[in-house]
Formats: C-alpha cells, structure tokens, sequence
C-alpha cells in the first residue's frame, strides 16, 4: 500500500504514463474541465483519447464524468476513434467539480489537476499548470473516491462514510 503526494508533471508521468495504461478491468475519470490532451507514446505525441481508444478495445470499462462541454478540438480527436461513440461510458455534470481517477478499484488519483495538457503537466514547464495530487493505493481512501464518483455517476445523494 502506499500514498504519495505528486505535483505537476509527475501527475502526467504517475497517472497519465504509468497507471492509466496499466488498467485490466475499468477506468474511472473524473473532471471539470476536459480537452484535447496530448500525450508521449513511443516518441510521438498522440491523443489522449487514443490511449483509452485502446483500452476500450482491450475490453477496458470506461467511464467519463465531466462538467464543462468539451472543444471543438476534442471532439474532432474524438471522431477519429469510433470505439469512443460505441463504448465510452460518458456522463455531463455541471456541478461536478472533483477531479479524480480511479484504475480496477485499487488505485486512485485525486487532486487539482483537470483532465487538460496544462492540468495533467502534459504541456511545457512555461505553460503547465501548478497543480497538487494524491496518488494512492490505501483501499479506505480509493473506496471513499469511488463512493463518490459512482453516487454522482447514478444521479444519487453523495453520503460519506468518512476515513477513520
């Protein structure tokens, strides 16, 4: 088990790099603001849509709860993966203002950082965002993440159960 603060680009290296890809079973994004976000893969850069075009391809679950309509640029990324229209789980929330992902139940972020380049640390060191996080694998405090993403998810009252 483990718990550890990450900070700007770390949050692209720990989340978008390191666990998101790694996911077996589902995904869990959540965010209040969602762009076109870039990411390195094999030397290039690529959609970051690409990559969750290929878990969904995987049999990955995906589900996206947002808050803010995406742009233009994000949706014409968005039409050059089919597989997002068919089996991308979405969800339009304007009072969702949380930013969190959760991987198989097990691992979780959770901070200040929008699904965006400048949020996840993706852009340069001028043009990124400061932003703070939570990355963890203490199951009370993932179970607590998911609690809350999936009250919202299914339109209930959010309760908390608080960490002891």
């Amino acid at each position: 088990m483990f718990t550890k603060l990450v900070f700007d680009k770390e949050i692209y290296n720990e989340v978008i790099l390191g666990i998101i890809p790694k996911a077996h079973k589902y995904l869990w994004i959540g965010t209040s603001d969602i762009k076109d976000l870039y990411v390195e893969k094999n030397g290039k850069m690529i959609p970051f849509l690409q990559i969750l075009s290929q878990l969904l391809q995987q049999k990955i679950e995906i589900r996206l709860l947002f808050a803010k309509e995406p742009g233009e640029a994000f949706r014409t990324d968005f039409d050059k993966f089919p597989v997002l229209a068919n089996k991308l789980e979405q969800f339009h929330c304007p009072r969702v203002h949380f930013k969190m992902v959760i991987v198989d139940g097990i691992i979780a972020y959770s901070g200040s950082a929008n699904l965006t380049g400048a949020g996840m640390g993706a852009k340069s060191i001028n043009n990124r965002n400061f932003e703070t996080g939570i990355l963890t694998s203490d199951s009370n405090f993932v179970n607590e993440l998911i609690n809350q993403f999936d009250n919202v998810w299914m339109g209930k009252p959010v309760s908390y159960t608080h960490l002891a």
